[in-house]
């Protein structure tokens, strides 16, 4: 928590309620993280246990939001902290939303592949593997940045997302050149389509996260800034 500069609070039981709230907060992220992993893996290898729990393990992510929730709004009302110590304990709101709206994604990919565990979704696996992969290492990246407030880290990871987006697009010329050519896959691309959709938005949730980490360690919203005006902040 030093990143966090707990050590110039004043009240120790703020510090703790922070830290609490960080260790929570990262134990959401490795639980989202593995949800992800599985819900990938699912595209290669359809298996209804792993399914199950992919869809079981989201409502365990939306009560990490809740509660998580829950002790910011106390800590606001109890403790009304200003400058970093609120921008921190907004910065938690928000990525917690974030992680929460990854669990979906991860879910949605599970139960797209529920539908068609009998016939296994071929078009375009290869590049569809490789987004996930690569939004999966966002994350992974994204969370180190948070456990340690690095916003080079951040910044790293938010430049990334112009990656995904490209790659994104590829994949769906892709699809849609492999629906023209046989339109019996009409039905498993627009699956393969879904399930594209939902690893993009994970790119667009983790960059969202790097801004968050800008946000309390710069005192900076980043979002509609040009990169070269981000880089003189860092």
């Amino acid at each position: 928590m030093d990143n966090l500069n707990v050590n110039k609070h004043i009240s120790g039981q703020f510090n703790a309620e922070l830290d609490h709230v960080r260790n929570q907060i990262m134990a959401m992220g490795g639980l989202v993280e593995q949800q992800l992993i599985d819900a990938l893996s699912l595209l290669n290898r359809p298996d209804a246990e792993l399914v199950n729990k992919v869809i079981k393990t989201d409502g365990k992510v939306n009560s990490f939001e809740v509660d998580i929730d829950e002790e910011c709004t106390r800590i606001i009302a109890k403790r009304q902290p200003a400058a970093s110590d609120l921008r921190i304990v907004m910065a938690v709101i928000k990525t917690i939303a974030d992680l929460e709206r990854i669990g979906d994604a991860a879910e949605s990919i599970a139960r797209m592949v529920e539908r068609n565990m009998d016939k296994p979704i071929k078009a375009s696996l290869v590049s569809l593997e490789h987004l996930g992969r690569h939004t999966a290492k966002m994350l992974h990246d994204v969370l180190d940045a948070f456990a340690r407030m690095d916003v080079d880290i951040a910044w790293k990871v938010h430049q990334e997302d112009r990656k995904v987006d490209k790659e994104y697009e590829r994949l769906i010329r892709e699809l849609m050149t492999y629906m023209m050519e046989d339109p019996r896959s009409i039905p498993q691309v627009l699956d393969a389509l879904t399930a594209a959709r939902a690893i993009e938005r994970v790119g667009d949730r983790c960059q969202n996260i790097a801004e968050y980490i800008i946000y309390f360690v710069r005192g900076k919203d980043i979002r509609h800034l040009a990169g070269d005006e981000v880089e003189k902040l860092l």
